[in-house]
C-alpha cells in the first residue's frame, strides 16, 4: 500500500476514534491532502456494509473530506445506528478516492448497457431531483450490468424498469485502499 493510502486509512479511523472519545496516531502531513478531492469512507464488520458516506464533487481539501465522510459513515448513515466505541475495534474502513465524474452521453438504456464498464466504473445517475451513486466496488456484488443499473435505479427510488430521455448518468473510478480484515 502506498503513503497517501497508509495515511488516508489512518486519517478516517482517528477521526472516528476521536469522535468517540479515543487519540489516535498523529498522521504525517502530505501536500496531497491539501488539494482538494472527493471520496467515500466505506465501514465493513465481518464483511458486511455498516456505513458508506462520501462526496461525488471534490469541493474541499482531501483531508477534510476524509475526516468528514469517516465520521458521517459511523454516526450519520440513516440505513445504521451510530457506530459504538466498542464496535470501533472490529470495524473495517475503506477510503475511495473518486476521479472526476464524466457525463455518459446514451441513447437509451441499451446503449448506457454497452457502455458500462464492469468492475471499473461508479455510476451516478440523476433524474427529476432524484440522485444515486454505486461504486465501482458494487460491482463484487451486482456484476451483471442490467442488475448493477436497476438496483441503481432503486436506489434512487425509481422503479428497477425506469427509463426517461430526462435520466442523466455520469461515470468515475476510484482509488481505494482498505484495512487488514480485523
Amino acid at each position: 500500500m502506498d503513503e497517501l493510502g497508509q495515511v488516508l486509512l489512518q486519517l478516517a479511523r482517528r477521526s472516528i476514534g476521536e469522535a468517540l472519545g479515543e487519540a489516535g496516531p498523529a498522521t504525517p502531513d502530505l501536500p496531497a491532502l491539501h488539494e482538494n478531492a472527493a471520496t467515500f469512507v466505506t465501514l465493513t464488520q465481518a464483511g458486511e456494509l455498516r456505513g458508506c458516506i462520501g462526496s461525488l464533487e471534490a469541493h474541499r481539501p482531501l483531508i477534510d473530506d476524509v475526516r468528514a465522510n469517516a465520521r458521517a459513515a459511523a454516526f450519520r448513515d440513516p440505513r445504521f445506528p451510530p457506530l459504538t466505541r466498542d464496535e470501533l475495534a472490529r470495524t473495517r474502513v475503506e477510503v475511495s478516492l473518486l476521479s472526476p465524474a464524466e457525463p455518459l452521453f446514451v441513447t437509451d438504456e441499451a446503449d448506457a448497457l454497452t457502455r458500462l464498464r464492469p468492475q471499473v466504473d461508479g455510476l451516478i445517475l440523476a433524474v427529476g431531483g432524484r440522485r444515486a451513486t454505486f461504486l465501482p466496488q458494487v460491482w463484487e456484488q451486482l456484476p451483471e450490468p442490467a442488475v448493477f443499473l436497476a438496483r441503481l435505479k432503486q436506489k434512487a427510488g425509481l422503479p428497477a424498469a425506469y427509463w426517461s430521455p430526462e435520466l442523466r448518468l455520469w461515470r468515475y473510478t476510484v482509488q481505494k485502499w482498505q484495512e487488514s480484515p480485523r
